[in-house]
Order: C-alpha cells, then sequence, then structure tokens
C-alpha cells in the first residue's frame, strides 16, 4: 500500500503558504486538481443540417478517394511527382518555379476562411474539416456495430462478453481498414496508384511509402476513432483565433433564451404559460447530439464547431411538443437582442469586412486565374558557364559560353529556337535549334561570340529569346557577356 493510502491519513490539496496547510497537524498531500476527461457519446440525429453534412461528407470523400484513379491521356489527372518534380493537374504541368500558385492558392484558402468565418462563423470546421467528416464516417461504422448512444454506454459499463469482445473487435478491424485506405489514398497523390497498389498487393511498397501510409492511417485512426473532439477543443488553433473574425452579425449557432426560458419538464398537452415555463423542455438532447459536449443553452462557446446537429434535435422535440421550431437556430447576436426577421439578418451580410474580405479574395482569385491562362507553355533558366569563362577564339573574337535549361510544360515534343540580342554582331555559335521531350527539362550548352572591337571591357547585358518553333510561344531571359580586359 503507498504512503498516501495509509490508514488515518488525510489527502488534501496543496494551499498557499499564507493559509494553514490542514487541521490537526496532517501532512499535505499533492493531489490533482484536473478534472478527468469523460467520453462523450453523441447521440444519432436527423434533419436539414445533419443531411448537409453528410452531403459534405460523400462529397469531399469522392473527390479525395476518387480523384487519383483518374486518368489524363496517358498519365494519372492529378500527380505530385516529387522525384521528377513535376506537378500534374490534369492539363497542367507545373515546374518547383512556379511556386507561386501554391502561395496564390495558400492565400485564396486563408481569405476564403476569413470571409465565411466572418459570415457564418464555424461553417468549414461544422461541414467539411477532415476531422469532421471522419469523425462522422468513425461513429457512423460504430453506431452500426455497437448501436446508438446509449447502447454504447452500456456495453462499455458491463465486463467483458463475447458479444461485446466482437462488436467492439468488428468496430476496429473496419476502423483500421479505412484509415489504412485513406494512407494509402493520400500516398496515391505522389506516387501512381495504379503502380502502388501492384507495390501493396506484392507487399514491395519502398521505405517512404511504407512511413506516410503508415502515419497517415495512423494519423486518421488515432484523430477520428479516440481523440476526436479533443482535437477540436485543444489541438486546433483555428479554435483560438476564430473569436478575432466574429461581430456581432456573424451567423452561429445560438439558443432564444428569451423564448425557451425558464425551462423544465411538462406534459405535451400542458400549455407551458400556465406553468409559467418557456419553450424549453429541458430534455438535454441539444447536449446528447453535440459532438463536442457542449450545452449551446449557456451562449457562444469556443468549442461549438456550428455542425448545427443540436437545432436539427431541437426541431424534432419542438415539433412532438406542438411549439414552433426555431428555439435553437443559426442566427446573429445583433439579431437576437433586438429580434430582427431573416430579411434584416441577410442585410447585415453586406457590411464593410465583408466587403473589404470579398473584393481581395476576388482579386487574388482573378489574378491567379489569368497568370494561369497567359503561362507560358514552357520556361527557361540561364546559368553562365563557370567552367568556361570569356576568352578569345579566331581572329578577334570573344566567346561566352551558356547553359540553358528549357523546361517544355506540354504534353508533346516541342522544337524551340534560340537567338540573342543586345551587342552589335553578336551571333550563336552553337546550334540554335533544340527539341525537348513532352514534360521534361534539357540542359542546353550555348556559345556567343562577339567582335573583339563590338563593346568595351567589361561586363553587359545581353538578351535571349526562345521561340518555340511547333506552337506559338516565346520567352525572354537576361543574363551577362564578359568582355576580358
Amino acid at each position: 500500500m503507498s504512503e498516501s493510502r495509509k490508514p488515518g491519513r488525510k489527502v488534501i490539496p496543496i494551499v498557499p503558504s499564507s493559509q494553514p496547510a490542514t487541521a490537526g497537524g496532517a501532512d499535505p498531500v499533492m493531489v490533482s486538481l484536473y478534472e478527468a476527461h469523460k467520453k462523450i457519446y453523441p447521440r444519432s440525429v436527423s434533419g436539414v443540417f445533419s443531411r448537409w453534412r453528410w452531403i459534405l461528407v460523400l462529397l469531399t470523400q469522392l473527390v479525395f478517394y476518387g480523384v487519383p484513379w483518374l486518368e489524363w491521356g496517358q498519365r494519372q489527372a492529378v500527380l505530385f511527382d516529387l522525384e521528377a518534380r513535376r506537378f500534374y493537374i490534369f492539363n497542367l504541368v507545373l515546374y518547383p518555379q512556379d511556386f507561386i500558385y501554391l502561395t496564390g492558392i495558400l492565400v485564396i484558402s486563408a481569405l476564403a476562411l476569413f470571409l465565411f468565418t466572418a459570415v457564418a462563423g464555424r461553417l468549414w470546421c461544422g461541414y467539411a474539416c477532415p476531422q469532421t467528416v471522419y469523425t462522422e464516417i468513425f461513429l457512423w461504422i460504430e453506431k452500426a456495430f455497437e448501436g446508438d448512444r446509449s447502447a454504447r454506454m452500456r456495453r462499455d459499463a458491463q465486463p467483458w462478453t463475447l458479444d461485446k469482445l466482437w462488436r467492439k473487435g468488428g468496430t476496429q478491424v473496419v476502423w483500421i481498414a479505412l484509415a489504412l485506405w485513406t494512407g494509402f489514398t493520400f500516398v496515391g497523390y505522389f506516387t501512381p496508384i495504379k503502380v502502388l497498389a501492384l507495390q501493396v498487393m506484392q507487399l514491395d511498397l519502398g521505405p517512404w511509402e511504407w512511413f506516410w501510409v503508415l502515419f497517415y492511417g495512423l494519423a486518421t485512426y488515432g484523430n477520428a476513432g479516440f481523440l476526436r473532439e479533443q482535437v477540436c477543443l485543444h489541438m486546433c488553433p483555428y479554435a483560438r483565433f476564430q473569436s478575432a473574425m466574429f461581430d456581432h452579425d456573424t451567423l452561429v449557432v445560438t439558443y432564444d433564451e428569451a423564448r425557451g426560458e425558464p425551462r423544465g419538464a411538462r406534459a405535451r398537452k400542458v400549455d407551458p404559460a400556465t406553468l409559467n415555463l418557456g419553450a424549453c423542455v429541458d430534455c438535454t438532447l441539444c447536449v446528447q447530439v453535440c459532438p463536442t459536449g457542449i450545452d449551446i443553452r449557456k451562449g457562444l462557446q469556443y468549442e461549438c464547431i456550428g455542425c448545427g446537429a443540436c437545432a436539427d434535435v431541437c426541431d424534432t422535440v419542438m415539433d412532438k411538443m406542438g411549439y414552433a421550431q426555431g428555439l435553437i437556430k443559426y442566427s446573429t447576436q445583433n439579431a437576437m437582442a433586438q429580434g430582427w426577421g431573416k430579411s434584416a439578418i441577410v442585410r447585415r451580410v453586406l457590411r464593410p469586412r465583408i466587403l473589404i474580405y470579398s473584393a481581395i479574395l476576388s482579386a487574388v482569385v482573378v489574378a491567379m486565374m489569368v497568370s494561369l491562362t497567359l503561362r507560358q507553355p514552357f520556361k527557361v533558366d540561364v546559368v553562365r558557364d563557370r567552367g568556361a569563362q570569356a576568352r578569345m577564339v579566331g581572329p578577334g573574337r570573344i566567346e561566352n559560353v551558356y547553359r540553358l535549361q528549357i523546361m517544355n510544360a506540354t504534353e508533346a515534343q516541342q522544337r524551340y529556337r534560340i537567338s540573342a540580342s543586345g551587342l552589335p554582331g553578336l551571333s550563336l555559335s552553337s546550334d540554335n535549334e533544340v527539341a525537348v521531350d513532352a514534360t521534361q527539362s534539357r540542359w542546353v550548352a550555348v556559345r556567343l561570340q562577339l567582335p573583339l572591337e563590338a563593346a568595351k571591357p567589361g561586363s553587359h547585358v545581353i538578351q535571349f529569346e526562345i521561340e518555340g518553333v511547333d506552337r506559338p510561344a516565346h520567352v525572354l531571359e537576361k543574363s551577362v557577356f564578359v568582355v576580358p580586359r
């Protein structure tokens, strides 16, 4: 028996030294002041918002699991080939030099998140966040094996039996299978998924493929199967800074306190006014269906992910009681305080903050689309050959050597013509035409010559022009021509 558990020994929390530690001279013993985590058993719910949530689940997972299997010509439609440094997105072929487009996508995503949050709160969290989506899927699997909320709670409190073992085991097996398939699909965006599938069947994956399949599978299994609301409450930073994007005209899930209070149970046919009661029957179903376990009747809380489950179940209860729906609903703080209707709420959407976010987002989207439309189908990098500096060749001529990397971003072989300008008498002494295979890059040595008397000693700016022979396109790249002293 540990010392702290000896008979007659008092267990009390530590208090500041300015106060008496204990009564009776007992030695103080440190105890934990943290509340033990209580497992949340979300109750199943049906309604308008629940249907929308499942529509988003289906759409997002059709995209995630389906896109890697799409073919585009003779290749995978979406493939991020890190080894070859090629990024294929349908008819686009991007190189590391196109990193600006990734920056644009991230900026658009951030601005869209700011805009949607300012308009309607945590819609992303409640309907499309991967944590929410996979938690919904895992809960659906758990319900299929173990039953709804009350059955799961009752079974967890009972000792292990054969029935409990196969139900719990079945849940875990399907969870693990789905998590591994998710990890496999994720890796399929970086390794051709058909090749990856063949390697999996032969157990011939490379070390990095094994690592990421297992890592992403474990993350899915742990986050959606066990951590669940803990990710939203304690690990996701969005829950902490979302309030900076909220204002009193942001749509959030709200409880109509003026209509619902004082709450209390009553018979279905009893007029609540005779009992001095509000519309809330205090059934606590809104708490039971909440995936984060909060009571929306306590007001706006950062733990609320805006999924609307409490509104769905409350509307069901109101229908059964014969009361009007909307005791819990999407509304704004101003609307609740001033009794606004839907039309007034909609009018307040177009406020300065929303207009600014929309204008900036639209400008970035338009700029990115224009840039992609005007993007040249090939790129050129010019590098002076450090192994061959300026030198005298032939009678009275100076030669500089350059290396040009020509990247063909089309899916057919292309020929390019090279020329240079910027100094009188500047000419190419190497081949001026080169062929580059589809979606490949090629390094080409280019030699430029200049008459000795054409320029003074020093560095002179010149310009390379690379034109497409098979299709109209051209790129201009600057460099320098060095005339030795």
